[in-house]
């Protein structure tokens, strides 16, 4: 391999970064691939991966608004370790920098715009991070399955769930995703439907943590329900395959992986989640009518079985053409495209 074929990735802080990074670096094994991450959450899923030609990892943390000491060390952090990456940068000549988001992501970002390396942002959610938008004005393209002029407007999805797609049409099966605790408001939600489903002749399908599996299975017996429950690791693609209806979070690669699929949600966002962006991301399909948003404070038990009684031929339908597969592959063939310009 040449080195006109360095392409670095950066980015990460989160599952959802590294969802991204996973799947693209799959489709690049032509080219030396470079990760540039952060050692508090980056590291230990990247140092020993054997698909990266190098790995740098800093100190980097998320930027705090509301202390002044954090804000002076934060900046400095950035500061030092952007001159750091400018080394890399001039050493390796990268033809182009792909980010993914997240803090971690500034320092080699921001480098790739003084050294004149083109810069191009995957954005995952429909509310931009503040690193992407503060960085948007200098990249070179700005991908976003939210935003219909994206070059590529897709997410990285694997395959299985779109081999594993079907029309949904009557309610028959509704899967509860996400409630990997043993107690928590899509849990307590499943649990308080129970008899309701069960009188409907509706199943239940529940992840949850694996240390929880038990308990929960125990809370079924109780009242007379028999619920398919499954921990955490299992492939959720199987189960989703059986659910005409699914009640779930609404982090980026979940709504898509349902889109994928062609399985309408309920959705309840985390409202712990940064700027609150799963709302948005619930709100991008509530808005067009592929979905439903309750908010975690608001869950209505009426409502959900009010939804039980809708044909979702329409909705399913219209979710499978929102998506288009191969998102990882179409990425990296555009990062290709950079290397072969020289």
């Amino acid at each position: 391999m040449s080195k006109n074929n360095v392409i670095i990735i950066t980015g990460g802080g989160s599952w959802g970064h590294h969802y991204i990074v996973k799947e693209i670096k799959e489709h690049l094994s032509d080219h030396r691939v470079v990760y540039v991450g952060s050692k508090d959450s980056d590291q230990e899923i990247f140092e020993n991966d054997p698909d990266f030609f190098r790995t740098y990892f800093f100190d980097t943390h998320e930027e705090h608004d509301d202390n002044i000491f954090e804000q002076f060390k934060s900046y400095y952090s950035y500061w030092s370790y952007k001159q750091e990456c400018k080394k890399i940068i001039e050493e390796l000549e990268p033809k182009v920098v792909f980010s993914v988001g997240g803090y971690s992501a500034k320092p080699m970002a921001f480098a790739a715009k003084a050294k004149n390396i083109p810069l191009v942002i995957y954005e995952q959610n429909a509310l931009s991070e503040r690193i992407n938008e503060e960085l948007r004005p200098y990249a070179t393209l700005f991908l976003s399955p939210y935003l219909s002029d994206s070059p590529i407007s897709t997410y990285p999805v694997k395959s299985e769930y779109f081999t594993k797609q079907r029309i949904r049409s009557d309610i028959k099966c509704v899967f509860f995703l996400g409630s990997i605790k043993g107690a928590s408001p899509i849990a307590d939600l499943a649990l308080s439907l129970a008899k309701d489903f069960k009188a409907r002749g509706i199943k239940i399908i529940q992840q949850t943590g694996e240390e929880h599996l038990e308990e929960i299975r125990a809370k079924y017996e109780k009242i007379g329900v028999e619920a398919k429950l499954f921990g955490y690791k299992d492939k959720i693609s199987s189960y989703m395959n059986e659910a005409d209806l699914a009640v779930a979070r609404a982090g980026s690669s979940t709504i898509w992986e349902l889109s994928a699929n062609g399985l309408p949600a309920i959705y309840i966002p985390y409202p712990g989640a940064w700027d609150n962006h799963q709302f948005f991301n619930a709100k991008f399909l509530a808005d067009q009518k592929l979905g439903w948003l309750m908010r975690e404070e608001a869950i209505d038990k009426q409502e959900v079985l009010s939804i039980l009684d809708k044909n979702l031929t329409t909705i399913s339908t219209k979710l499978i053409s929102r998506i288009e597969p191969n998102g990882a592959q179409k990425i990296a063939s555009l990062l290709k495209e950079f290397c072969e310009r020289s």
